[in-house]
């Protein structure tokens, strides 16, 4: 366990140099690039690395269903309010959750997920929590028409 060194105490005993993350972290910042989207004709800049506290806020509120919650998340990655924004522009609780594991991954690894398979990913998670998305018209295309019934009627 390390001691928290307080900025009163004599400085004069370390006889090792400090190591400052605070600059190494800063550097190794500038050399991660930052994804950009848009959403609504407005332009977000991802942050060039997961904050912890999205970790921490997704992992707390995986099974809620508090839009304060959802707000608390979404801020830890665009940095304001926008969830207000997006509901009044339309955003539907699917899309939201394709954008937020698009951009989760765009930050982790960026060039990694399409929007199309973050779509994927979100479907899956959907169906293995019983809250299958109605299938979509080419899907209803697709499946067998039942046999025997010519659709007339005596």
């Amino acid at each position: 366990m390390s001691d928290v060194v307080n900025e009163h105490q004599d400085d004069d005993e370390q006889p090792f140099d400090v190591a400052d993350f605070d600059a190494f972290f800063t550097e190794q910042a500038d050399k991660r690039p930052r994804q950009p989207i848009t959403l609504f004709g407005r332009r977000h800049l991802l942050a060039s690395e997961l904050p912890i506290m999205f970790t921490l806020e997704a992992e707390r509120i995986q099974h809620s269903s508090n839009p304060d919650d959802v707000r608390k998340l979404l801020i830890t990655i665009f940095g304001s309010d926008v969830l207000d924004e997006w509901a009044e522009q339309g955003l539907t609780d699917r899309q939201l959750g394709i954008l937020l594991i698009y951009s989760a991954a765009a930050i982790r690894a960026p060039g990694t997920v399409t929007m199309e398979r973050a779509a994927e990913l979100h479907d899956e998670q959907e169906a293995a929590q019983g809250k299958a998305p109605a299938p979509n018209r080419a899907q209803r295309r697709t499946k067998p028409k039942k046999a025997g019934s010519s659709g007339r009627r005596s």
